[in-house]
């Protein structure tokens, strides 16, 4: 899709990831990915203490945050500090780049645009879990990183 795209934020539909304790988002999917893309943009709302990914980063794609609303504590290598409205954040595609946002409000929705470049295929490190995910090109898949094997293992 080589045309320009025109998003009203009350004509698209919130999904809503809720799975797992401590995290819950609903997105809104402004700029999807498309055929040929480089990126997509999404808008977030995360509940009162709550973050929608674990501490991660990524090898390919680079993101970029802006808060729209509300406050939060992000943390990265360099240590948490307080976030907010106002405030843009960009993660470099390396491990310098690791983030974790989490809402520090007891009552108020921690909402955000999320810019995200896209690479066919992606791979994100979980530091504090010691996981990989594997990314694109129809893989979807989280491993243990201390189950690595050698080249050759199993050939």
């Amino acid at each position: 899709m080589d045309e320009v795209i025109l998003t009203r934020l009350q004509d698209v539909n919130a999904s809503h990831k809720g799975e797992h304790e401590g995290y819950e988002y609903f997105k809104r999917e402004l700029v999807p990915m498309r055929p040929g893309g480089q990126c997509k943009i999404s808008l977030y709302e995360i509940p009162p203490q709550k973050a929608a990914y674990p501490y991660h980063y990524h090898t390919k794609n680079e993101e970029a945050f802006y808060i729209l609303q509300g406050s939060g504590l992000l943390k990265t290598p360099e240590g948490e500090r307080p976030v907010a409205a106002g405030d843009l954040i960009f993660f470099p595609a390396n491990e310098k780049g690791a983030h974790k946002l989490t809402n520090t409000s007891e009552t108020e929705m921690l909402i955000y645009l999320d810019f995200d470049t896209h690479n066919d295929l992606d791979v994100a490190f979980y530091p504090d879990s010691g996981k990989i995910g594997v990314w694109g090109q129809g893989i979807n898949q989280v491993y243990r990183v201390q189950e690595q094997v050698t080249y050759y293992d199993g050939e």
